[in-house]
């Protein structure tokens, strides 16, 4: 890890995990009820961990894989390009089949179980970006998943009206977090109102969980608008996350 990326992830335990046949650095902080923080394209940014250091702050132990990039590294576009296109070619993601659950999601799935075996208390949560999006809708599989948030969702990617559409969920698992949310689990959703990445996941969202499903969709004023938690960060959305939080876990 470069200095700078160190010094942006200062207090932070650098740690690993391996499950489902995955393995991937980890980086974890605080204490309290556990949240797993899935970066977005390009990786482990400043921005992303600063939006992680605030969940610290607000009371809870937070661990976040290392699935791509450089931990720590500045965005630009170059480095998203480049991480865009190890996101296209790695087996753990299924970024244009629809109907089908990412592989990363059984490593997740194991990572968030292992967090609330450590931790007890009233469940976890989770937050994806971007490509990781929709990843804390496959964690609900998990009854002890009681605080899934989706920021952009973005996979798979929205190539045709199929594909915008899709929740990068299996028919078997989109019955059980269907049944999930029937049974009072909520999933939080925010997205830029213009942002094409995200296709038409929030009606099928809708459209799936019901009244469950809250959504906060912000008018976009720029083209760009997309990462709503961190590099367009919107402030109220950040805490209106951490509320959500707070509200299901502490």
């Amino acid at each position: 890890m470069s200095s700078s990326g160190s010094s942006v992830l200062e207090g932070w335990e650098k740690g690993s995990f391996s499950a489902a046949g995955i393995s991937h650095d980890t980086f974890r902080k605080g204490s309290g009820p556990g949240v797993v923080v899935v970066h977005e394209v390009p990786g482990i940014t400043p921005k992303v961990a600063a939006f992680a250091d605030e969940v610290v702050q607000a009371g809870f132990t937070v661990v976040m894989p290392d699935l791509l990039g450089v931990p720590g590294k500045p965005m630009s576009n170059g480095y998203a390009l480049k991480s865009l296109v190890k996101v296209c070619i790695s087996k753990e993601f299924t970024s244009l089949a629809t109907g089908k659950t990412s592989p990363v999601i059984a490593y997740l799935r194991a990572l968030g179980r292992s967090l609330f075996d450590e931790l007890g208390g009233k469940g976890i949560g989770a937050v994806g970006m971007c490509f990781s999006g929709g990843f804390a809708l496959g964690m609900m599989l998990d009854d002890h998943m009681v605080a899934p948030v989706l920021s952009q969702p973005s996979l798979p990617f929205s190539v045709g009206a199929r594909r915008a559409a899709d929740l990068n969920l299996s028919p078997d698992d989109r019955l059980v977090v269907q049944r999930r949310a029937e049974q009072g689990c909520e999933v939080l959703g925010l997205r830029y109102d213009a942002d094409r990445l995200v296709g038409t996941r929030f009606d099928s969202l809708r459209e799936l969980l019901g009244d469950r499903f809250i959504a906060i969709e912000l008018p976009s004023t720029r083209k760009t608008d997309h990462s709503v938690l961190t590099e367009q960060r919107d402030e109220a959305s950040v805490q209106r996350v951490i509320e959500f939080y707070r509200s299901k876990l502490l």
